[in-house]
């Protein structure tokens, strides 16, 4: 699916896992360099490919990997509730060579008008990360509806919505 500015998205296979884990570490680890002072970090499996594998590949998902110019730049995992249309966007990563490029907000704004259907949109990101916050809430106009593990900076998370009209 071509989006625009040379993005398009690609439906994620098990042969693109190889080429997307190491992109997916830069992408956590640059966020846990930047917010945590670790130089690593991310959820359990992530630098591994388990990760893409459980969630991308995963029969009840659907994940695309995101191309620029042809080079494979980062994916994006949803899950899409056809009866109540209360969707999931369980993760969008770009690569950190790329991030603050308007990449990701272009990326959204294509699976908004995708799935236009949508009543609701549901994500969560870790409470840590305020480039994330910025994104979600700030560009893409999400809002946050709770905090989980308010006081513990690596597991707690900010758990977000956004309501379509």
């Amino acid at each position: 699916m071509e989006i625009s500015n040379g993005i398009s998205l690609v439906p994620l296979e098990e042969s693109d896992i190889e080429e997307l884990t190491p992109i997916m570490k830069r992408a956590f680890d640059e966020d846990s360099r930047i917010h945590l002072g670790k130089e690593s970090g991310g959820p359990p499996g992530y630098d591994n490919g388990e990760f893409l594998r459980e969630y991308g590949l995963n029969e009840k998902s659907t994940a695309f990997k995101i191309l620029l110019e042809g080079q494979t730049i980062g994916a994006i995992i949803l899950w899409i509730n056809q009866e109540t249309q209360h969707n999931y966007l369980g993760n969008l990563f770009i690569d950190s060579t790329i991030q603050n490029k308007n990449v990701g907000k272009q990326v959204w704004d294509y699976i908004e008008n995708y799935y236009s259907k949508t009543v609701c949109w549901h994500t969560e990101t870790p409470i840590f990360s305020m480039r994330n916050h910025h994104f979600y809430i700030n560009k893409c106009g999400f809002h946050a509806v709770k905090i989980e593990n308010p006081k513990n900076m690596e597991e707690g998370s900010f758990v977000l919505e956004k309501h379509m009209q």
